[in-house]
């Protein structure tokens, strides 16, 4: 055999099974079938292909994949019609039941979800819908994984995207919530004027209580002033009197002192003052007795007294 024919053998061959080769990539599954019939499922790394007899029926992806579904129209149970949209987190598990389980596995669980999530919204009013969509995932999330067991596809999660109720249920939610805010201001503007009204009273009584302390302070240190005063005025005079006694002053003095504490508390001109007789007669005695001995008299005698001299008329 010459050698070209050889070489160019050699090389067809070589061609052959270099085509036969198959690399899987990570995260990918090939299901393989030979003469029309499932044979293996290829996971991630280098396969051969017999020629001819085998054939790769599908390339499966593990990853996750997101399934995002257009708005539908829910009626709920208060037969109120909005539309949802729902997102699905969902990835394969098993190539062959995802090959073989459904003709179109994606186009199934698109359709199944929103049949699942007409049922559930069903079941509640409008009021339950809004507020409930941890509730509405839940139960999505669990019977679109129950169901998609058969076609090798893994529900991880259903999240609702968006809730649209008609435009007049907006108008009127947007009301409500316009005059829940209105009225949740009104009510704080209450509660604040309350409060200043509340405290401006806890002020003024604390003021008037300042005040009146004030006023008790300042008259008990009046009544105290005025009684020491009091009690200074009359230890004066009675060390005056115990002073005038240690002096040897007899009783006709000690009254006449007191005949003039009577005229220096009058000191005025309706001021009458009533002398005891025995003030009186002590008073008189004293007086004769004065002129009879020449005590006390200041006034000069007669005697003493010079006339000036006349003058001489026939001398002159």
């Amino acid at each position: 055999m010459r050698p070209e024919i050889i070489i160019t053998i050699i090389i067809a061959v070589v061609g052959l099974i270099i085509s036969c080769l198959r690399i899987v990539p990570q995260a990918t599954e090939f299901v393989i079938e030979r003469l029309g019939k499932y044979q293996k499922t290829w996971s991630a790394g280098l396969h051969f292909l017999i020629p001819i007899i085998d054939r790769i029926s599908k390339k499966v992806t593990l990853k996750e994949q997101v399934l995002d579904s257009p708005p539908q129209p829910v009626i709920t149970k208060d037969n109120v019609t909005m539309r949802i949209d729902t997102v699905v987190y969902f990835k394969v598990f098993d190539a062959k039941l995802f090959t073989y389980g459904a003709v179109n596995p994606i186009s199934a669980l698109e359709n199944l979800t929103a049949t699942t999530l007409r049922n559930i919204v069903g079941e509640l009013e409008l009021d339950d819908t809004l507020t409930s969509r941890d509730t509405i995932n839940g139960k999505m999330t669990e019977i679109l994984d129950s169901a998609t067991d058969q076609w090798g596809i893994k529900v991880n999660r259903v999240e609702l995207k968006n809730i649209i109720p008609p435009a007049e249920i907006q108008n009127a939610m947007e009301k409500q919530m316009k005059a829940e805010r209105d009225r949740r201001e009104t009510l704080l503007e209450a509660e604040g004027h309350r409060a200043a009204v509340i405290t401006r009273a806890e002020g003024d009584k604390q003021a008037m209580i300042l005040a009146a302390e004030g006023e008790r302070d300042a008259r008990i240190a009046r009544a105290e002033g005025e009684a020491k005063a009091i009690y200074l005025a009359k230890k004066a005079e009675a060390d005056g009197l115990a002073a005038l006694r240690e002096a040897g002053a007899d009783a006709a003095v000690l009254e006449l002192k007191k005949y003039e504490a009577l005229v220096a508390m009058s000191n005025g001109t309706a001021s009458k003052i009533i002398v005891p007789t025995d003030a009186v007669e002590m008073t008189k005695a004293n007086v004769i007795f004065s002129e009879t001995s020449g005590l006390g008299d200041v006034t000069p005698s007669a005697e003493k007294v010079q006339k000036p001299a006349k003058p001489d008329v026939c001398c002159d």
